[in-house]
């Protein structure tokens, strides 16, 4: 194992704030005592020697241990905490809405991610695996539930629906996995998720995982987890080591054409914006030049964003344009561009946002555009997650945005009808919500000037008063 991806493992002991030496991890799944139908699923998938995340916390998952742990995104949390909660529940049967073991993730996504992922593994166990979200019918769930499942993947307020609702009862779980902690936090889940531990098993094993471990989930450690083992894997401002970092600067009335030819491309990109406003106007654009776009936010249904997502993966769709809601939880296989056509403004979001490229120890870039006046703040921002990048002003067109990005000229047929979208060129308007012009936000462009208007109304007095003369 490399330097930098060493796994620094101990144990803290939170009355006396010292630690221990924690149990090893190690090199090999066959040595670790997994059940035989999980070391068969591995086997199929490829999938031989652990992770540095698996090889540390596993042991201690395996052993009932409460694990607080950090990763970088990407780097097998999942397989992490799943195959030692899956092989501790092996053999037992959950009764009617009384499931045994309990993820909690913070975004839909993420949850059906979590149990795409063990579905295989638990399938392999003969554990029931239900999956709960919002945006899908609640009966359906409930119906789920009542038949029995071992396992519950959840966001916070489904499941806190479900409790209020009696179709779920929480006193039979007894392991209560946290995934993306400090993001459920972030998101004002905090009361849901301390409600549903108060309910569960108090002696039960607890597992936090995060890409980031900071103050926010200060307290679900202290209230929650007892002398966990701790495992943390790079820095967390090392969670992005495999990726180049750009900031491309542009000129504001290029920044149109610039995010539109590197969104042609070949090959898969993900776009992310700030808004949902944002994200279908510059969707629409896209697939009106020809770009093979879909829109990813919390305004769309679930079953809209499911389908959205398989098309992504699937290659149907190249171009995701997204809010944040993509920032966690999309795991997509050689997905090597991210591009911050809005600049991330908080470091976490930043880190979370590039996490969708050089996963599993792959590599990727991440481009991050902007403005003169945004170069000072998006600097900062960078500074803050850990980042160095390489910094350059482009243009739509030119050789050095096609070498960073892959950029090239979209087709210009539209995807939905329409009339053929012009290419755009370095005299657009200027960049205002991706295809607004200023006259569209209320700004003086298009607009008459003072000497127009008054030449207009003195052409209508003439005009009338030739009337009144009946010429």
């Amino acid at each position: 194992m490399s330097e930098s991806a060493r796994t620094h493992t101990r144990q803290r002991d939170d009355a006396s704030g010292a630690t221990t030496p924690a149990v090893p991890g190690t090199a090999s799944f066959d040595r670790l005592g997994l059940p035989d139908g999980i070391l068969r699923v591995l086997r199929e998938q490829g999938v031989t020697v652990p992770f540095p995340i698996q090889a540390a916390a596993l042991p201690h998952a395996l052993a009932g241990r409460d694990v607080l742990g950090r990763g970088r995104t990407g780097s097998g949390k999942t397989l992490a905490f799943g195959l030692g909660m899956l092989a501790r529940t092996a053999g037992r049967r959950a009764q009617p809405k009384e499931p045994l073991t309990l993820v909690l993730v913070p975004t839909r996504e993420l949850a059906q991610q979590v149990g795409e992922a063990l579905t295989p593994y638990a399938e392999a166990l003969r554990l029931r695996l239900a999956t709960v979200v919002g945006g899908v019918s609640v009966g359906r769930q409930a119906a789920v539930l009542r038949d029995g499942a071992e396992v519950v993947v959840a966001t916070p307020g489904r499941l806190h629906d479900l409790v209020e609702r009696r179709s779920c009862r929480l006193g039979r779980v007894r392991i209560v996995v946290l995934d993306e902690a400090d993001q459920m936090c972030d998101m004002g889940f905090l009361p849901q998720v301390t409600e549903i531990l108060d309910q569960v098993r108090p002696d039960g094993q607890r597992m936090l995982f995060s890409a980031t471990l900071d103050h926010d989930v200060d307290q679900l450690v202290r209230d929650y987890l007892r002398d966990p083992a701790v495992h943390s894997v790079d820095p967390s401002s090392g969670a992005v080591s495999a990726v180049d970092h750009h900031v491309l600067v542009v000129h504001g009335p290029d920044r149109y054409a610039v995010t539109t030819e590197i969104a042609a491309r070949d090959g898969r990109v993900v776009l992310f914006l700030d808004t949902k406003h944002g994200v279908d106007q510059l969707t629409r654009h896209l697939r009106a030049a020809g770009v093979a776009a879909a829109a990813l936010h919390s305004g769309k249904s679930q079953p809209q964003r499911t389908r959205t997502l398989a098309q992504f993966k699937e290659g149907q769709v190249t171009a995701l344009v997204a809010t944040n809601v993509a920032a966690r939880g999309l795991h997509v296989d050689d997905l090597d561009l991210v591009v911050n056509v809005d600049p991330a403004t908080d470091p976490k979001d930043y880190l979370h946002r590039a996490g969708r490229t050089a996963r599993a120890g792959r590599s990727g870039t991440v481009v991050t555009l902007v403005l003169s006046g945004q170069r000072r703040e998006t600097s900062q921002v960078l500074a803050d997650a850990g980042v160095t990048p390489k910094v350059a002003k482009v243009r739509s067109g030119e050789a050095e945005l096609t070498r960073i990005t892959g950029a090239k000229a979209p087709s210009g047929n539209p995807l939905d009808g329409g009339p053929v979208a012009p290419r755009p060129k370095n005299h657009n308007a200027p960049f205002r919500g991706l295809g607004s012009t200023k006259a569209a936000q209320g700004g003086s462009a298009g607009r008459p000037s003072r000497r127009t208007t008054e030449a207009r109304k003195l052409a209508e007095a003439q005009r009338a008063a030739r009337v009144r003369r009946g010429g």
